[in-house]
């Protein structure tokens, strides 16, 4: 049903995505297929590293742990970008294109009353994908 999955993270806070991690890897055991690890980080240091570079080899060893703890393949995929937070949703939308994904996984939030006037990261991803969009919430 589905070829791959693109789940995106934030390595700052990957103590929220272990249940999207968790749904990624049944998901892709489930149709034999691979999934894809995207972040989009800053060129300048940030919080999780101090280079693209050092994001990149963190972000790798994410996904091999994750790709040991589920049983199934992986890959990742650093998107840089001058500013992550306003750009983020367009990085996404581009790695999704470009990896081929036809399904992403995603960790959400209990929406509040912000949602009602700002679209959630997820909500804007569903909006304008070409791929199916699963929110996970904690």
């Amino acid at each position: 049903m589905f070829k791959q999955i693109l789940v995106p993270v934030d390595l700052a806070h990957a103590g929220r995505l272990t249940r999207a991690c968790e749904v990624a890897g049944d998901l892709a055991r489930h149709y034999g297929i691979g999934v894809t690890y995207v972040a989009v980080a800053a060129p300048q240091p940030g919080e999780v590293a101090q280079s693209p570079e050092a994001y990149r080899e963190k972000l790798d060893a994410f996904a091999a742990a994750e790709a040991e703890r589920h049983g199934h393949r992986v890959s990742s995929r650093l998107m840089v970008s001058p500013d992550p937070a306003a750009e983020l949703d367009e990085a996404l939308v581009r790695a999704l294109e470009e990896s081929g994904a036809d399904l992403v996984v995603m960790a959400s939030h209990v929406p509040g009353w912000v949602e009602h006037v700002f679209p959630s990261h997820g909500g804007r991803l569903a909006s304008h994908a070409k791929a199916s969009v699963l929110l996970v919430r904690p």
